[in-house]
This record gives structure tokens, C-alpha cells and sequence, in this order.
């Protein structure tokens, strides 16, 4: 019976979660407090919860843009920067095959960052713009996909992602500070990927153990502060005068 029932679980957790050894520690021979299992399991878990939540994660941005039917306070530069370190991430992830709970989240941004670039455009009246640069983008990061791109070349992409972030999310501060006001951010997403970030250092550690990895995350979790930071000072800032021009 003990056997019966221990199966679901099981199945349930290995491999999606812990490797069969942990489990027998854990649920077997009841070492609850077996460390090196411990982070696998904890490390495993906020992966794959990470990754869930990157479903959803950019979607109030995407929202809040077209309900205001306005992309202002948006940096477009700082948009395209961060879909570089997102497809970074990717392709080097893909590259070096990375456990999926490792990197899956960067692929849901990718798909809503990109569009969130398209919408910029289009509100700014540049949706021809928008549509070639969908486009291109698809098939870049079919190249750089595909056995045609070297290693070496991968590798680069991935060490430009901590400039990318840094340079990214300076230029949207910079808007911020200019405005004097946050326009259409959304503070969900902001404070989402913030923690987001931070968790993505604990588990690239533990599920890559590359250090290029760890350190983007690092400095994006230090980036997506200064962001959050931000908002929440200018929490009650309006842009007044933009909106007496559309009356």
C-alpha cells in the first residue's frame, strides 16, 4: 500500500522536480533535512514557478498601452535592449542545454516585449516600421538558432546581455527623470520582474552553475531596482499637461 500511494508522488516529482536519488532521500528514508536536496528542490521549484509566472508577467504593460492607446514614458531604445538580453538568454540557453526551469521565463518576455516594441511603434505611427521590424526579428534569431552560428558568437550575445540591461534600463530611468513621471509603465510588471530576478540568481546558480549567467542576473536585479525605485517615487506624478494639449 505504502508503495501504491508513493507512486502519484513520484511521478509527480521526479524528474520535473527532484532527481530520483533526492527523492528516495527525502521521501524514502524521510531526511527532511537533507541540504543539497533541499536546493534542488527549492531551486527547481522557483524555476518552474518564475517561468509560470512569465506568462502574465509584461501582459499590464501590454494593457495599460492600449488602453491609454499611448506608449509615453516608454523608452523604445530600452525595450530593444532588454529583447537583446532576452534573446540572449535563449540562445545561449538553448546552446548549452539548460534545463528549461532555468531560462523558460525569457522566452514567454521575449514574445511579450516584442510586442510591446510593436505597440510602440504603432502609437508613435510607425506601423509599417513595426511590422518589417517583426520580421527581421524572427529571422535573426532563426540564424542564431540554427548550426550556422558559432559558439563563440553565442557566447558574445550572452556577455553583451549585462551592457544591454545596464544600458536599457539607464535610458528608461533617464525618461522617467525627464518626464518627471513614469507614463504608461505598469508598476506590476515592473515589481514582477524585479522579483523575478532576484529568485533568477539563486536558481542559476544552483541549475547552471555558469557565472555569466548568475551575474546578468545580478545586474538585472540591481537595474530593475533602480526602476521600481523610481515608480514608487513618482507614484502620484502626473504628465498634466499632455493631456490639456488632447483636449
Amino acid at each position: 500500500m505504502a508503495a501504491e500511494a508513493d507512486g502519484p508522488l513520484k511521478r509527480l516529482l521526479v524528474p520535473i522536480l527532484l532527481p530520483e536519488k533526492c527523492y528516495d532521500q527525502l521521501f524514502v528514508q524521510w531526511d527532511l533535512l537533507h541540504v543539497p536536496c533541499l536546493k534542488i528542490l527549492l531551486s527547481k521549484g522557483l524555476g518552474l514557478g518564475i517561468v509560470a509566472g512569465s506568462l502574465l508577467v509584461k501582459l499590464p504593460q501590454v494593457f495599460k498601452i492600449l488602453g491609454a492607446k499611448s506608449a509615453e514614458g516608454l523608452s523604445l531604445q530600452s525595450v530593444m535592449l532588454e529583447l537583446v538580453a532576452l534573446t540572449g538568454t535563449i540562445v545561449y540557453s538553448i546552446t548549452n542545454n539548460f534545463p528549461f526551469s532555468s531560462w523558460g521565463e525569457a522566452l514567454f518576455l521575449m514574445l511579450q516585449t516584442i510586442t510591446i516594441c510593436f505597440l510602440v511603434m504603432h502609437y508613435r505611427g510607425q506601423t509599417v516600421k513595426g511590422v518589417a521590424f517583426l520580421a527581421c526579428y524572427g529571422l535573426v534569431l532563426l540564424v542564431l538558432l540554427s548550426p550556422l552560428t558559432p559558439l563563440t558568437v553565442v557566447t558574445l550575445l550572452q556577455a553583451s546581455n549585462v551592457p544591454a540591461v545596464v544600458v536599457g534600463r539607464l535610458l528608461q530611468a533617464a525618461t522617467n527623470y525627464h518626464n518627471g513621471h513614469t507614463g504608461q509603465l505598469s508598476a506590476i510588471t515592473v515589481f514582477l520582474l524585479f522579483g523575478g530576478s532576484l529568485a533568477r540568481i539563486f536558481t542559476s546558480i544552483q541549475e547552471t552553475g555558469d557565472p555569466l549567467m548568475a551575474g546578468t542576473f545580478v545586474v538585472s536585479s540591481l537595474c530593475n531596482g533602480l526602476i521600481a525605485a523610481q515608480l514608487l517615487f513618482y507614484w502620484n506624478a502626473r504628465p498634466p499637461h499632455r493631456q490639456k494639449k488632447a483636449e
